[in-house]
């Protein structure tokens, strides 16, 4: 029996070809790199609020969160399962605005 076609196969392989749906251990790499991106954030803010002796969420905390999301999707999407793709596809969105409100923050802290 052929394997099952994934959620978003159909569409993306004709597109983009054969090499987002070959398992590899390049695949397995960028997943773990991803993980190990996005978990970094969480060392990141104990760090900082140990430092600080009070609760910090730094400017890093932000791009560990968004790059690791991004990197994440990817590779779900490599993964290709629908509820993974759709409970991920959003958050680097939403880091994306927290950094944009960090840079309009320090944009005005500049100016005056």
């Amino acid at each position: 029996m052929p394997p099952a076609s994934g959620f978003l196969e159909p569409y993306l392989k004709p597109l983009l070809g054969d090499w987002l749906y070959v398992d590899s251990i390049t695949w397995t790499l960028v997943g773990f790199f991803g993980a190990g991106l996005f978990s970094a954030r969480f060392l990141i803010q104990w760090l900082s609020t140990e430092k600080n002796k009070r609760l910090t969420v730094p400017p890093a905390f932000w791009y560990c969160s968004f790059w690791g999301s991004v990197i994440n999707t990817i590779y779900l999407i490599h993964v290709d399962k629908a509820p993974l793709i759709l409970m991920n596809a959003f958050l680097p969105f939403l880091y994306l605005r927290n950094l944009i409100y960090l840079k309009r923050a320090k944009q005005k802290t500049l100016q005056g």
